[in-house]
């Protein structure tokens, strides 16, 4: 379960306030107890009872203009303080099953019923209304392969809600939820860790019936240039996603290095070098994709051998 923190006493404070605060204060986003540490700062925003509809009325004046430009969660977060690379400081809205919203769009947008994990370190403060609820699960993200069907090692904890005043860190890798609608709308208020790293600590959807990863979630800008690399770069595209495949330290990377390389154009001799390369890589999830292509490839060249000459 995420871990409770006392909020503490202190006075309430600005938006301008805590994130000023943030800026001059050296936290680790992989360190837990320096990351809870900033949990009190969370709560004296959480005591400022003005400060949300304030921004609320001028952004809808403004006709969403800033949300619209910045924010790329979608509807539901209430975007305060843009990505900097040390954090994020955001507000969640969290819809009762018989409010307009829910009844318009359905769950899906606020992600009810999802099981998941997280890449990065929260902190969450129940800001408005009774709290959203959440069955909670623990997991060690660091000991599970990224491959769908793989063994999860999920272990319940519990249901319980994000009540009002209530502060809460979720843990990366280790705390997983499946959260579920309130009774009426509430609202909570989120700082969010950023590391570079984050990119390449996967995130996963689960199958909880079943125990295991259902699928990841996780994906870095830099993996969708890849397969645009191999297609059309020509030789320079093909050596740099060769180098990928080679020495990017993630196998997420080298997996989607391994099947840009299976389904483009180029030397067959070159490209079967490499996919037997991947077929050997260390990673569990990475060696499939080549073996995949590898036999493909054979099939094609049998097929071709059988064709006679004449025809």
């Amino acid at each position: 379960m995420p871990r409770l923190i006392p909020p503490g006493n202190g006075a309430a404070i600005t938006l301008e306030e805590l994130a000023e605060t943030l800026d001059s204060t050296p936290f680790d986003p992989h360190d837990e107890d320096s990351f809870a540490a900033l949990g009190p700062l969370l709560a004296r925003l959480g005591r400022n009872r003005d400060f949300l509809a304030d921004l609320a009325i001028e952004e809808l004046k403004l006709r969403c203009a800033r949300q619209s430009t910045a924010n790329g969660y979608g509807p539901q977060v209430f975007l305060l303080r843009p990505p900097n690379g040390r954090y994020v400081i955001r507000a969640n809205f969290w819809p009762a099953m018989d409010d307009a919203v829910v009844q318009a769009s359905g769950t899906a947008p606020f992600f009810y019923d999802l099981p998941h994990d997280h890449n990065f370190p929260f902190l969450t403060y129940g800001y408005l209304g009774p709290g959203y609820w959440s069955d909670y699960f623990e997991y060690d993200g660091r000991a599970v392969s990224g491959t769908g069907g793989g063994d999860a090692g999920l272990r319940f904890v519990g249901r319980d809600r994000l009540e009002p005043g209530r502060l809460m860190l979720y843990r990366m890798q280790r705390d997983v939820h499946v959260q579920l609608p309130p009774d009426s709308f509430s609202v909570s208020l989120n700082i969010l860790g950023q590391h570079p790293s984050h990119p390449w600590i996967d995130q996963y959807r689960f199958d909880i019936a079943r125990n295991t990863i259902a699928e990841g979630l996780t994906t870095a800008p830099s993996e969708g240039l890849v397969t645009l690399a191999a297609h059309l770069g020509g030789g320079n595209g093909l050596d740099l996603v060769a180098h990928l495949l080679r020495r990017h330290p993630h196998p997420r990377m080298r997996r989607t290095a391994a099947a840009a390389l299976a389904s483009a154009r180029g030397s067959a001799g070159d490209r079967r070098t490499l996919l037997e390369l991947a077929a050997g890589d260390r990673a569990p999830d990475v060696r499939p994709i080549a073996q995949d292509a590898l036999e493909a490839g054979a099939r094609n060249l049998s097929d071709t051998e059988q064709i006679p000459a004449d025809s």
